[in-house]
């Protein structure tokens, strides 16, 4: 299964959308409140409803936290009317949520839950946030259960995911290959020990996860998630603002890393505000990649709007390379001035 389009109308920041994604890799660029994260959560929330135990609409807002859990929070207010659509497409099958301002809790109209559940069923979706949290992975889940910590869902989803082992069998040739490669880069490996995450560097003692930077908690998540067998074939990543605290050496290897899992069948999608990342999977792609970028800009009258492209530096309203831009004529003003 893949994701193949999103429709919204009035919801959260979005008056109308209509998208069309790629089956490979997906990237989402835009200035502050333009919606990026939001895009991914409304994706992230419907592949989270082919599991029998969740509810599309529960999923919601989980993963937003409106204040109280109250769906109608996520209504775009003003000129159009008091009603979010959500429409989302898979290769096989569709679900659709409607709800108003007078809506209560997530008590959404949903349509297609059932089908959507049966078609994919089998579905593993992984959502990473932007904040690292596995060095607060200690007891997370028991004071989120008991309203003691505030945060979205994903948070839970992600230390919970980390946390399991699907993987079958002994490791795979290219499996090996993504563990070596951010081996190097981490200089170690993830363990687990009562519900805390350590980094083990070769044959050292473990070294806790808040003692470790935190992009490289970062890419030790990913190495976690690669070695249990969460990110395979038939998977979807998505992954927010991967590039956060993140070295910049390392970002090429990550790039190559999400290109091959990308070639095996992980569909991606990510949001960034990063020239070396967005510019790094332009120029590795290769033909045999699927990958489209996404920008997320506002009208004349403030609407958002998408445009989409499969190359960075042709996309419109880009404020990465606007941003660029700017810099390299202040470099060069400045290096005309000595």
């Amino acid at each position: 299964m893949s994701i193949k389009k999103l429709k919204l109308s009035h919801f959260t920041v979005f008056e109308n959308i209509d998208i069309e994604f790629s089956d490979g890799i997906n990237i989402f660029i835009g200035e502050n409140g333009t919606g990026k994260t939001h895009i991914m959560k409304v994706l992230y929330a419907a592949c989270q409803a082919s599991r029998k135990d969740i509810m599309f609409s529960q999923k919601l807002v989980k993963v937003f936290k409106p204040d109280n859990l109250n769906i109608n929070r996520l209504v775009k207010r003003g000129k159009g009317g008091d009603t979010s659509k959500i429409e989302v497409y898979s290769s096989n099958s569709n679900i659709k949520a409607k709800f108003t301002t007078k809506t209560k809790k997530w008590e959404a109209d949903v349509i297609g839950e059932t089908t959507w559940e049966k078609n994919n069923s089998q579905l593993i979706s992984t959502f990473i946030p932007a904040k690292e949290i596995l060095a607060n992975a200690y007891q997370f889940e028991a004071a989120y259960l008991k309203n003691m910590i505030d945060f979205d869902e994903t948070y839970l989803d992600i230390i919970t995911a980390a946390k399991i082992d699907i993987s079958r069998g002994p490791n795979t040739s290219s499996k090996k290959k993504y563990l070596d490669q951010l081996k190097k880069i981490t200089e170690g490996k993830v363990t687990i020990s009562k519900e805390k995450f350590y980094l083990k560097p070769g044959t050292q003692a473990k070294i806790e996860f808040n003692l470790v930077a935190e992009g490289l908690r970062k890419l030790a998540l990913l190495w976690q998630l690669i070695k249990n067998g969460t990110l395979e074939k038939g998977t979807i990543l998505f992954w927010d603002e991967p590039e956060a605290n993140l070295n910049p050496i390392a970002i090429p290897t990550l790039v190559e890393i999400l290109l091959s899992l990308q070639k095996e069948g992980v569909q991606i999608f990510i949001s960034t505000h990063d020239y070396l990342l967005s510019k790094y999977f332009e120029i590795r792609a290769t033909k045999d990649n699927d990958m489209a970028y996404y920008s997320l800009y506002r009208d004349e009258d403030k609407n958002v709007k998408v445009y989409k492209c499969d190359n960075f530096r042709k996309l419109k309203e880009n404020p990465i390379i606007k941003a660029y831009d700017k810099l390299m004529d202040e470099v060069f003003d400045s290096n005309m001035g000595d």
